[in-house]
């Protein structure tokens, strides 16, 4: 079947009906009612058993994502990495002075409290802690965006709140605000803020998953989840509002450029759901990408080509994509983080899942020992269309062999309390 066409507004084709039980049901509820009767409910089958799922997988304890089971050791370091600790510090200080005590007992966590690991990209708060921003008054919510926009780098907060903005550009598509909206999200911190000691925060909701661990100058923010449906917003407050646009000519152009040998290596499946992929390759929500909520543990072989294959320009095109998976981080530790990653070359693979030609939709991984970034083009979830389209985009960075959520650099700061078996909740 062809895909459907990605121009400007083409995604209105498959705007759904809004008065089917789904969503008159769904514009009634605010967002605690409608993950209840979700979880309580069962419905949908499909969702509801990723749900159990992913609570089965929360209590495994953490290794990180491998190649092969095997967590590679001595890849990551403490460094100074430019961030501006005192301002950060200063800005998670001035929300917690804006909080109430009931506030400051949900928003509060141990620094290694498991519930780093329960974040979700679905509209369903699955796991709800910390405090969520559309219930907050406008001083306490734009504290808690301080803190995400000194923390960021400036193009990286854009991109978040673009995230957001067009998320609630869903909402009122679908006439659920109460579920779908600009601040739809939960914000937690976990230990203490301190320009000396480890700590860090999440901050989660429907396509937006942000996974920050701070240490003096260092910063890991890994994993995180970013997506959009549809990816552009074209009325309204915000219209104009885009993103992943990049992520996607990029990667679209490194593949167009390798000659037919390369690309017939790097293709892995010729079809997005292809027949030929193994039982479990494709879920509904997941559909291709391997790397999202509660897969901190996932085996994901390497797949595809060599970067290191690569021509000079081609591998120029790897770390402009590169560029735009280390958005969110402020400019000095993108760019150290770049260098690290570029080190490992000639350990990175390439794959690439569909058709590569101008309005395909498809899916690429880029993957190495201290890196994974994924991109997948979706069906629709909110919307109706059958077959993946342009205007449903999921993408996610994380960091593989124990280096997500600053795992890997904990028990190497001195004193550190640091606990890497994490299981249950509290």
């Amino acid at each position: 079947m062809a895909a459907p066409d990605s121009g400007p507004g083409e995604y209105r084709q498959y705007l759904p009906d809004l008065t089917s039980p789904r969503f008159t049901t769904m514009q009634k509820q605010d967002a605690h009612e409608y993950a209840k009767a979700f979880i309580e409910g069962g419905v949908p089958p499909w969702l509801h058993g990723l749900y159990l799922k992913w609570r089965q997988l929360f209590q495994e304890p953490f290794r990180g994502v491998t190649s092969d089971g095997r967590v590679r050791p001595d890849l990551f370091t403490l460094q100074d990495e430019g961030m501006p600790i005192e301002a950060i510090v200063a800005a998670a200080d001035k929300l917690i002075d804006h909080l109430s005590q009931a506030q400051l007992q949900l928003v509060r966590y141990h620094i290694d409290a498991p519930e780093w690991r329960s974040w979700s990209n679905p509209e369903f708060l699955l796991s709800d802690k910390g405090i969520r921003l559309d219930e907050l008054t406008t001083p306490v919510r734009d504290a808690v965006l301080a803190v995400l926009a000194v923390t960021l780098s400036p193009e990286g907060y854009a991109k978040a709140v673009g995230a957001m903005r067009i998320n609630g550009f869903l909402g009122e598509l679908v006439g659920a605000p109460a579920v779908c909206n600009e601040h739809s999200y939960n914000f937690v911190l976990f230990g203490e803020p301190s320009v000396s000691a480890p700590w860090g925060f999440s901050f989660y909701g429907h396509h937006l998953c942000l996974q920050v661990f701070l240490h003096k100058t260092q910063v890991v923010i890994s994993p995180w989840f970013t997506g959009a449906e549809p990816n552009l917003v074209d009325e309204g407050t915000y219209a104009g509002t885009r993103i992943l646009q990049d992520e996607e000519t990029l990667g679209l152009a490194l593949m167009q450029s390798l000659d037919p040998e390369k690309q017939t290596r790097a293709q892995i499946y010729k079809l997005l759901r292809d027949p030929a992929m193994p039982h479990g390759r494709w879920n509904h929500d997941d559909q291709r990408h391997l790397c999202g909520a509660y897969r901190d543990n996932r085996v994901v072989p390497y797949e595809g080509i060599l970067v290191s294959e690569m021509s000079t320009k081609q591998q120029a095109l790897v770390e402009a994509i590169l560029g735009q998976y280390l958005l969110y981080l402020p400019a000095k530790a993108r760019a150290i983080r770049l260098r690290q990653i570029k080190d490992f070359f000639h350990e990175t693979y390439f794959c690439w899942i569909g058709g590569f030609a101008d309005t395909d939709p498809f899916y690429y991984r880029l993957q190495s020992p201290v890196v994974i970034v994924e991109f997948d083009h979706h069906s629709g979830v909110f919307l109706t269309n059958q077959e993946p389209a342009k205007f449903h985009i999921h993408t996610l960075l994380r960091t593989p062999n124990g280096g997500d959520y600053g795992m890997a650099l904990r028990p190497l700061i001195p004193g550190a309390e640091q606990a890497f078996v994490w299981e249950g909740e509290r």
